[in-house]
């Protein structure tokens, strides 16, 4: 049974929790990421699950590279089985939402209707099956990764169907499901990689195309042979916005600031200054050739500007938080938003659209106003280098990515702009290479 040393970096952020794992080489070899923000320690688990299940598809991946024999098959294969094993992994949360459910409607405030409300809800959750399915195919265009927005989604729109409003009301149904739902991220799935796996490969290579039916039987084995490696963590650095709350000690701790610049350089190397806009706060920060932090700044006073306040905004607009950027590229007149306050966000959002004012248009302003919110910390940290590099959630918003541009274009001139599509992965990064070096400097 061969053994895989690997250095784990966890970034517990206020709106997601990240994971990355190296080899002992520095090698990005797994990831994982959630949006549980319930309960710190699940979140903290789930990732880092994630992450180790990144890890042996990475593992998977590198050994049929390695096999002359399935290098000719390794593609459809693998993008199947982890296509398979996704779906394995959603039904599994959908049974636990389903046990959840039936819980809720159980609760003595039910019992006039409680037969009539189980069975609706169980009819929901067979639909949500059945829609899972068509989730995880080979053509599906996800809206999101996260199973809570997914389960979400579908839940609403058919209870909205199935609803009656003189009998089981659309509310009662969604007060079933915000207790479920709470209890079913309170939850974390330690032992299901094994059975989750085994089904995902079962299914993939009775449905496999010819080529890979030709190999099943080695590929069976060598992906059998791979899950069983014994995975050896040695050493687990943890930052972010609650790094309090995760279960390490003091020395396995590192402060964001000094994660994401680490991070940065490592994606980037010419990085000088970094830019991370994250869920509860801002970061600007100034770093050597090395990586080293030499000054910063951060808005950790209040969540205005940030992730947070981004996720108010949808929720006042009933929208994903991923839909945000792509209204806000169709302004045609953009709105000038002079407060990004947090607790106003809705009231203000709401006096605007009275006035008639387009959503689309209050988006695009808002945006621009988050950004020179930050434009105002980058100034205060040092500026902006020739290589300038974007992270956080953030920056995988487009209309905040198109309003950075244009202002440090304003301001400052031509500057390289680097975005990683990882970039939500910069602070959990920067841990494990903290993580790598402890290990070494132990060694």
């Amino acid at each position: 049974m061969s053994v895989l040393q690997v250095h784990v970096g966890i970034d517990l952020g206020s709106t997601t929790t990240k994971a990355v794992v190296l080899d002992a080489s520095g090698e990005v070899i797994g990831r994982g990421i959630t949006n549980n923000r319930s309960n710190y320690d699940v979140a903290c688990q789930v990732v880092h699950d994630e992450a180790l299940t990144g890890t042996r598809f990475s593992l998977i991946r590198k050994a049929i590279k390695e096999d002359t024999e399935l290098a000719e098959v390794g593609k459809p294969f693998l993008a199947a089985l982890e296509r398979n094993f996704r779906l394995r992994q959603y039904l599994d949360q959908l049974v636990r939402l389903r046990e959840a459910l039936q819980r809720a409607a159980d609760e003595p405030r039910h019992h006039a209707y409680r037969r009539d409300l189980q069975e609706r809800v169980d009819g929901i959750v067979d639909s949500m099956m059945e829609l899972g399915t068509g989730h995880f195919s080979e053509l599906a265009v996800r809206k999101s990764d996260f199973f809570r927005d997914l389960a979400t989604a579908d839940y609403m729109h058919l209870a909205e169907q199935r609803s009656d409003p003189r009998g089981i009301s659309f509310d009662i149904l969604c007060s079933l499901f915000d207790a479920a739902i709470l209890a079913v991220d309170n939850s974390a799935d330690g032992d299901g990689f094994v059975r989750q796996m085994s089904a995902a490969l079962d299914s993939t290579l009775e449905r496999a195309l010819p080529k890979v039916t030709a190999k099943a039987s080695q590929l069976r084995r060598l992906v059998e042979a791979t899950c069983s490696t014994v995975i050896d963590e040695v050493a687990t650095v943890g930052t972010g916005y609650g790094r309090q709350r995760l279960p390490f000690p003091k020395e396995q701790i590192r402060s964001e600031i000094l994660c994401h610049g680490l991070g940065a350089h490592a994606m980037f190397p010419g990085t000088r200054t970094v830019l991370d806009i994250g869920g509860q706060d801002t970061k600007a920060i100034q770093v050597d050739a090395d990586g080293i932090v030499v000054s910063f700044q951060m808005n950790d006073r209040c969540a205005a500007g940030c992730g947070r306040y981004l996720g108010y905004i949808a929720d006042e607009m009933k929208l994903g938080l991923h839909e945000l950027g792509p209204l806000a590229e169709q302004s045609h007149s953009r709105v000038k938003i002079n407060s990004t306050c947090t607790v106003f966000a809705g009231a203000e959002l709401r006096e605007r659209l009275s006035l008639g004012q387009r959503r689309e248009d209050i988006l695009a302003g808002l945006h621009r106003a988050i950004i020179l919110r930050a434009m105002s910390l980058l100034a205060r940290s040092g500026g902006i280098n020739n290589e300038f590099t974007f992270t956080g959630g953030v920056a995988r918003n487009p209309a905040a990515v198109n309003a950075l541009r244009s202002l440090v274009n304003e301001n400052y001139g031509e500057r390289v702009l680097n975005i990683s599509p990882d970039s939500i992965y910069t602070g959990a990064l920067g841990a494990a290479l903290f993580a790598l070096r402890r290990a070494q400097a132990i060694a």
